[in-house]
């Protein structure tokens, strides 16, 4: 774990995620003034509110101990799959720079350069000749 408590490694099944003790704590809203929007509801609007966010917090803390759990288990199959970080990486890699040669700006410029290299060369096997020749004549 980094010094912030979150585990930066991207392949580890714990990556992004919080310490038990860090896990979402509740706001203590009982002492709490009320807001301007909290001071138009009714008692019971107020109550049916907070009943939803505890409900939605709920499932936000249920969500991430699924999430949790499944990376931790996607880890094990690479593990087993003998699949590392790298092996991922270079497959990631390898599909994408295929991408980029079948696409036509690739192609595109791959042609330009081709037949800039042709003329290139030309130029340059002109100017060798041209050299050849003006060293033949001074001797």
């Amino acid at each position: 774990m980094d010094s912030a408590g979150q585990d930066i490694n991207l392949n580890s099944p714990n990556k992004g995620l919080l310490p038990d003790a860090m896990t979402d704590v509740p706001v203590d809203t009982v002492g709490a003034a009320p807001t301007p929007a909290a001071e138009g509801l009714t008692e019971a609007e107020e109550e049916e509110l907070r009943a939803e966010l505890a409900k939605v917090e709920e499932e936000i803390v249920t969500l991430r101990q699924v999430l949790a759990a499944k990376e931790r288990h996607c880890g094990e199959l690479r593990r087993k799959l003998g699949l590392s970080a790298l092996e991922g990486l270079k497959q990631n890699l390898t599909r994408s720079w295929h991408d980029v040669q079948g696409s036509p700006a690739y192609k595109k410029t791959q042609e330009t350069l081709s037949q800039a290299g042709q003329k290139t060369s030309a130029a340059l096997s002109t100017v060798g000749s041209a050299i050849s020749r003006k060293l033949g004549d001074m001797r």
